[in-house]
């Protein structure tokens, strides 16, 4: 998996984000900043899911998008 095309396009993939994860808000996509590691931190914070929770949304999430 090539993270580096949701760092590279961020502000593209914010929306995208948001509308998969509603709980983050605008500052945590901020922070976030593409970043793969923060993106699941911040899940796990707002929706209380444990690492592997959250590192399955993210790859099934990663996998839909019409690269």
């Amino acid at each position: 998996m090539d993270w580096n095309r949701v760092e590279g396009n961020w502000k593209q993939m914010k929306g995208k984000v948001k509308e998969q994860w509603g709980k983050l808000t605008d500052d945590d996509l901020d922070v976030i900043a593409g970043k793969r590691d923060q993106l699941e931190g911040k899940i796990q914070e707002r929706y209380g899911y444990e690492k592997d929770r959250a590192k399955k949304d993210i790859d099934d999430w990663y996998g839909r998008q019409p690269w």
